[in-house]
């Protein structure tokens, strides 16, 4: 089973690579939410729990993080765009 972590920090507008944005500027959307992301996960097609109280590594204030359970079938890099893709369409 295989269990990747997302941080939305890593769907962040408003953050720069080195702060921690894995997604192209175009793609991000500003200061996203766990529950957008749980959202945009479950509408990928994966199963998403959501932990509330852990911090990123490289911020201040715990904004939780996402676990995507089982997405044996995608690469890190491509989960990341096709959530970014959808929490787009989420706040259009």
């Amino acid at each position: 089973m295989v269990e990747n972590v997302l941080w939305p920090a890593q769907f962040d507008a408003d953050l720069t690579r080195a702060a921690g944005r894995r997604v192209p500027q175009d793609l991000a959307v500003s200061d996203p939410t766990v529950d957008e992301i749980a959202k945009a996960v479950q509408q990928v097609g994966y199963d998403a729990v959501i932990e509330r109280d852990v911090q990123y590594p490289r911020e201040s204030a715990p904004r939780g993080r996402i676990l995507v359970q089982d997405a044996d079938d995608a690469t890190k890099g491509d989960l990341l765009g096709a959530v970014a893709a959808y929490l787009g369409a989420l706040r259009a």
